[in-house]
């Protein structure tokens, strides 16, 4: 394995990802007590593609310019509009357990697409079973927390993960073919204002504007999101995708519940079960087996 700067910064990148998405299943469900879903993210996202794009302004660095925002429009419908608008969308109806399975699936629809682009990258035995492993653990560590009624609402939120999942596989795919040497910080700027450009019209389209309400709990909810989950964990996402293995870079996905378990356990002074260490052993298995 080569171990340049760009992949030492990009294994970085990725780690970062792991831990601050972990952290933002409990900043959006915090943020849902009193701000709609498509409202919460469309905030959530244009703020923070505005104020990177302004820093950018004030130094003077290149932009994309008006030729390249079709594609990073496209871009921010898929992973933020669908990606993330399907997890939001779902936290409504679905368990935090049980979300964090289904969106645990992201690998396997990652790869999947990867294979349908023509990726070269042999998808060998040992990785396939690291993939399986990997979600073996998760399962493991969501099931005693799955109690749903089987009605309505659980269908829309199961059929809006797995949305979530198929747009952010396709708009990742894309997005790593992308020129190599463009500003990565600027594109998923770009992405981010789009992405919540998008969600504000499916917010107002769905009529959440009347129920928008703000309390000190929800409005640092948000003001989380927007430095830490957008910010700073997209733009290492964005980082992270151009210069690591795409089934690499989708592993964050088994290990953002980890992290989410470890905090509950570190701030709430949750039990740290033997389920959870044993959970956790077993995702890193399959993180080591996909990695090799």
């Amino acid at each position: 394995m080569s171990s340049t700067p760009s992949r030492r910064l990009a294994v970085a990148a990725w780690l970062a990802v792991c831990l601050l998405w972990g952290t933002t299943y409990l900043a959006i469900r915090i943020a849902l007590e009193t701000i709609p879903p498509m409202l919460m993210g469309g905030m959530r996202w244009t703020t923070a593609g505005a104020c990177i794009l302004a820093v950018m302004r004030l130094r003077n660095d290149p932009i994309p310019g008006r030729a390249e925002w079709p594609a990073l429009a496209a871009l921010g419908v898929l992973l933020i509009g669908f990606g993330n608008g399907g997890v939001v969308w779902a936290e409504q109806t679905l368990p935090s357990g049980l979300t964090a399975l289904l969106v645990a699936v992201i690998p396997f629809w990652m790869v999947g697409v990867e294979r349908v682009a023509g990726d070269s990258t042999p998808l060998t035995l040992v990785r396939a079973l690291g993939l399986v492993v990997g979600f073996s653990g998760i399962l493991l560590l969501v099931w005693p927390e799955i109690a749903v009624e089987r009605g309505r609402g659980f269908l829309v939120g199961v059929a809006a993960t797995q949305l979530a999942c198929l747009g952010w596989a396709i708009g990742s795919s894309y997005s790593r073919r992308r020129k190599p040497t463009e500003n990565v910080l600027a594109v998923a700027a770009f992405q981010m204002l789009f992405g919540g450009l998008v969600m504000f019209a499916l917010g107002a389209l769905h009529a959440e504007w009347p129920r928008l309400a703000f309390n000190e709990r929800t409005g640092s909810a948000i003001v989380y999101l927007v430095v830490f989950g957008s910010v700073a964990g997209f733009s290492a996402y964005a980082y992270a995708l151009k210069h690591l293995p795409i089934a690499t870079v989708s592993l964050y996905a088994y290990v953002n519940p980890i992290i989410a378990m470890a905090l509950g356990t570190i701030i709430l002074d949750e039990p740290l079960s033997p389920r959870l260490a044993v959970a956790g052993c077993v995702v890193l298995t399959g993180i080591a087996m996909v990695r090799r």
